[in-house]
């Protein structure tokens, strides 16, 4: 029973920061997923699979695991520096392009 613990970096889809600053302690699976031969659903025993447990702080996340003697693999994300541009900014008249209708 190995444990996750890592930041999620936001979706290509996602603009805001929402979920970015949470840290995320989830079970490795034990055991493969098989398919169901009557309805081809695909399931497995492990239950712990399952299991998805958010903290404030990576060391809320590494007491939890040391307190329940969970082993825990740590995964940190290396994260972008964010642009801030202002929308005045593209009709600057030092502009590299050119801006027209």
């Amino acid at each position: 029973m190995v444990a996750r613990i890592s930041c999620p970096a936001k979706t290509a889809t996602q603009s805001g920061l929402g979920r970015t600053k949470s840290w995320l302690l989830e079970f490795m699976p034990d055991e493969a997923r098989e398919i169901e031969p009557l309805m081809g659903w695909t399931g497995s025993g492990d239950t712990k699979a399952q299991v998805k447990l958010w903290f404030a702080t990576q060391d809320e996340a590494i007491a939890y695991a040391r307190r329940n003697n969970i082993a825990y693999r740590l995964e940190t994300t290396k994260t972008g520096a964010r642009r801030t541009q202002l929308y005045s900014d593209n009709f600057k008249s030092t502009r590299l392009g050119q801006w027209t209708h």
